[in-house]
């Protein structure tokens, strides 16, 4: 024995990266050997280890008794006790290794996996583990170790997407502190960072270690900020950590403890657990490898209540496709050719002593093949089916969330590496896609957490110790309702105080943090500056009436606006009082000439239309004046005793009282705001007013405003005033450019409305010409800002916020603050369209009555009408005007008499006495008229 020890030790110090010489002292067996040795390695006392050690039993003499599957080749299969000593794990292996093994099934740790996995590979015997879990177990230093469970690189993927679902954003991470714990929790780190979510502390906790040891590391958690508790461990030292955190109180209301699939499986082995155990783990969440129901795995299940009192565990159900799987591959093994040979290891022989027995190691030949076939099996086993990736990880990783209550566990959902959380089974998932499409509320059902509360608890207190944020504030001399100093002491208070402190508390994960003053208390201190002091270090972040400008931006991340804000413009105004002529201030005075020209020619037009067919337009001249002058303007009040009787008439009358019924609406409701309601008035109208003119402005000390003015607007440096108090605004207005004050000030909305809360005779003119707001400042790339910002909005849409605005910023002294600013005068502008439209319907309506009177004056004068010569057109122009004149129905009788008489003369055939009757009679006409 000792000189095996040696051997043993020295064989650990061996480089195994080498050539292999195959073919040396080979010894040849037949292609099927009536026997195939395996081995495994297991911790008999530990939970696994006793329910795995039954299921290796099982699937052994399940395959033995298959006829089907290795063909009358029997597995015999060797158990090992490694009775948790990692050096016997080691002894173990190498005594495995003397016989002529070709596979081993094990280690049952990680850490052990780590050691034996560098003799596998010397060796070139597979290694196969159900239990180990390390995710860095599948790198390429490790060609024949192949796992056959999922790696821990899906349980940490699954624990990230809860963290990220209930949105908390740092996790305390309780792991042990081996290769297992370590490389565990890195994955879990890398999972949560993918996510916006991080690792806050680590409490590692050391092998072997006594409760003493658990105690002070939980002791240590317990003054940590995070109450997200995330244990990845043994099952052996779980329990211990549970008994302790409980002895601390850690397992009340306010904890949150997420476990990796060591509960479920103390849960599932151990069932009915003792009612002190099952205390320590109510409300926990825990993991469980999900596997699919099947009459496999329920005939199995039966079976295995027949063999043992232990609950069935999916590592059960891995180990016993373990031994399935290493059987489809040794008989396609066979079927290939591949012999059980073994030879011996020239690096071996190579090494110096007499002590070691050389002959007791040998290669296995046939190890690289039988690798690839393990690694190409398909084959449905009790956990689904069962197929590896290129990276050697099996396909379709699934786990159930569960929660554990009363006696035992409820399922709250599942989680696969296709799908991510969802409240359906993963293979319903992966068969039908559109079966899992729901909203995020229903990707886990409730949980009922530790203490008993169904209300997802916050994850976070304030730390007894902690890093403190360095938080800066400007310390105003005015508007202190926003942000300001107490006299007494070095506290702060305001508008924006309050809304910071308010979306803090609403974080899911505590921030300490201290307020710094900046500025010396004479002045109101540059923003801009402050902000440059994030870059610097000085300031983890800045907190105030931070307005977020462009250039802004590029020094800091800003959250979510918590309060809207922009440039305008103040100034002193008047009170608009009545006078003799108000009457008149509806309507510009181009409104009041057009209007009036427009009434005259409606009456023309209107007279022209209805002259030759409406007595009530005819008469004599002055009579038929003071018609058109009444008609015209009794339109306004819809008063006219004349009827329309012409269509074209009436169709241009109905047009203009329209337009008349808009224009006295108009004037109605103008002169009756003017009259009633009090107005203010300024010759400045706005930024565009005031840019205008040469006038000086005042602005904020130390404030964005100057810069944006000269920079953005062009204005001249010269003009710009700095204030710094508002009754310095006060002051400066008051005394007006002429006095040494200025003609307006320019500054954001919010301090404008502070300001003129209180001061009646000052207004804001024209809109907004900046649209921006006020923002706390993070470092860029920080997380904090995107949280509160979801913060802020979370304030908004509770109504936080506008509690907050109406405790510091509602004011109601100054009465005239309802009062409106002065209206412009109704310009032409407004009723352009109208006009335009009633004037062509006039021209429209005079051209149609021409038409018709020309051609009704051609046909009763076709002489007059077809002569050219100059006398007879002026004779002709004297007799159109004196047919117009005419009435028509007078026309028409004369037009029918005519006609009458002419067509007796026809009869007597004396043309010539018809003509001369004829022009005698108009002669007469005329000389009458």
């Amino acid at each position: 024995m000792p000189k095996n020890l040696v051997w043993a030790l020295l064989l650990l110090m061996v480089d195994f990266n080498g050539c292999f010489t195959e073919g040396l002292n080979n010894t040849n067996v037949s292609t099927r050997p009536d026997v195939v040795n395996i081995a495994s390695i297991l911790t008999f006392n530990s939970i696994i280890g006793k329910v795995a050690k039954i299921a290796l039993q099982a699937a052994c003499e399940d395959v033995n008794s298959d006829p089907t599957i290795l063909k009358g080749t029997k597995l015999q299969i060797t158990l090992h006790d490694s009775n948790f000593s990692a050096f016997m794990n080691i002894m173990e292996a190498l005594q495995v290794m003397e016989t002529d093994t070709v596979a081993l099934i094990g280690p049952q740790g990680s850490v052990l996996a780590h050691v034996i996995s560098h003799v596998a590979n010397e060796l070139q015997v597979p290694l196969l583990s159900f239990t180990a879990t390390d995710p860095t177990l599948n790198s390429l230093q490790y060609p024949f170790f192949v796992r056959t469970t999922h790696s821990d690189l899906y349980q940490m993927a699954a624990i990230a997407d809860i963290i990220k679902y209930y949105e908390w954003r740092k996790v305390t991470a309780i792991y042990i502190d081996d290769d297992h714990g370590r490389n565990g929790v890195i994955s879990l780190g890398d999972q949560l960072a993918s996510r916006g979510c991080e690792i806050s502390h680590k409490a590692p906790i050391k092998p072997l270690a006594t409760k003493t040891d658990i105690s002070d590391v939980l002791v240590q958690v317990a003054l940590m900020e995070s109450r997200i508790l995330v244990v990845h461990t043994y099952p052996q030292y779980g329990l211990d950590i549970l008994e302790v955190a409980r002895n601390l109180d850690m397992l009340g209301s306010g904890y949150v403890w997420i476990t990796t699939n060591w509960l479920s499986t103390i849960i599932d082995i151990s069932s009915p657990l003792p009612s002190k155990t099952i205390d320590v783990m109510q409300g926990f969440i825990t993991l469980r490898t999900y596997t699919k129901d099947s009459k496999l795995t329920r005939k199995f299940a039966s079976e295995w209540r027949n063999m043992t009192n232990y609950g069935l565990s999916t590592f059960c159900l891995y180990a016993y496709d373990t031994v399935w799987l290493l059987a489809h591959a040794l008989d396609s093994f066979f079927d290939k050719g591949g012999n059980i040979s073994f030879s011996k290891d020239p690096k071996l022989q190579a090494l110096p002593g007499e002590m070691l027995n050389f002959d007791s190691l040998s290669i296995f030949n046939g190890g690289k093949l039988l690798l690839q076939e393990i690694l190409n099996v398909k084959m449905k086993g009790l956990t689904g089916a069962i197929e590896f990736t290129s990276d050697k990880n099996l396909l379709f990783p699934a786990f159930e969330v569960l929660n554990v209550i009363g006696t035992g566990v409820r399922r709250i959902g599942y989680w696969s590496n296709s799908s991510g959380l969802s409240t359906i089974r993963p293979d319903k998932v992966n068969t039908k896609p559109s079966d899992h499409q729901s909203s995020s509320s229903e990707l886990l059902h409730a949980v009922i957490w530790p203490g008993q509360i169904i209300q997802k608890p916050r994850g976070w207190v304030f730390p007894d110790s902690g890093k403190q944020l360095k938080i800066g504030v400007p310390n105003r001399v005015s508007f202190q309702e926003f942000v300001g100093q107490s006299k007494d002491s070095d506290s702060f208070k305001g508008h924006c105080i309050d809304v910071f402190t308010s979306a803090v508390n609403l974080l899911p994960y505590a921030v300490p943090y201290k307020f710094h003053s900046y500025g010396d208390g004479v002045k109101n201190p540059s923003n801009t500056e402050l902000l440059t002091l994030i870059n610097s270090g000085v300031y983890d972040a800045v907190v105030g009436d931070i307005a977020i400008t462009t250039n802004r931006t590029r020094i800091a991340d800003f959250t979510q606006p918590f309060i809207e804000s922009g440039l305008v413009v103040v100034v002193p105004v008047r009170r608009s009082s009545s006078s003799t002529w108000a009457f008149l201030k509806p309507f510009s005075p181009l409104m009041w000439s057009v209007s009036g020209i427009f009434f005259l020619v409606i009456g023309a037009v209107v007279w022209i239309l209805e002259h030759r067919v409406n007595d009530e337009f005819r008469g004599p001249p002055r009579k038929q004046l003071v018609t058109v002058l009444w008609f015209s303007f009794s339109t306004l009040f819809s008063s006219h005793r004349e009827n329309t009787l012409s269509t074209l008439g009436r169709i241009v009358l109905i047009l203009w009282l329209f337009v008349v019924l808009i224009i006295n609406s108009s004037y109605t409701a103008s002169l009756t705001s003017i009259l009633t309601v009090q107005k203010l008035s300024s010759p400045i109208k706005g930024i565009e007013s005031l840019m205008m003119i040469k006038d000086p402005i005042g602005y904020q000390e130390n404030s964005f405003v100057r810069n944006y003015l000269v920079g953005e607007l062009g204005i001249n440096s010269d003009r710009l005033i700095p204030l710094s108090l508002p009754e310095d605004y006060e002051k400066a207005l008051k005394d007006g450019p002429h006095n040494g004050g200025v003609a307006a000030v320019v500054d954001e909305r919010a301090y404008i409305e502070l300001f003129l809360s209180s001061r009646c005779e000052f207004s804001i003119v024209g809109q907004e010409f900046t649209k921006n707001g006020w923002g706390f400042a993070f470092p860029r790339d920080s997380p904090l800002a995107a949280d509160m910002s979801t913060a802020i909005l979370k304030l908004s849409e509770n109504g936080e916020l506008q509690r907050i605005h109406d405790k510091w910023l509602l004011r109601s002294a100054c009465s005239s603050q309802g009062t409106q600013f002065e209206v412009d005068k109704l310009e032409l502008t407004s009723f352009k369209g109208l006009f335009l439209i009633c004037g062509l319907a006039c021209f429209l309506a005079l051209l149609i009555y021409f038409v018709l009177t020309i051609r009704q004056f051609t046909k009763h004068y076709p002489t007059l009408a077809e002569s050219t010569g100059r006398s007879v057109r002026s004779g002709s122009l004297q007799t159109f005007f004196s047919f117009v004149d005419k009435k028509e129905e007078t026309i028409r009788t004369r037009s029918k008499r005519k006609y009458s008489e002419g067509s007796s003369s026809m009869m007597n055939g004396d043309d010539s006495s018809i003509d001369n009757y004829s022009n005698k009679r108009d002669m007469s006409l005329n000389a009458s008229k």
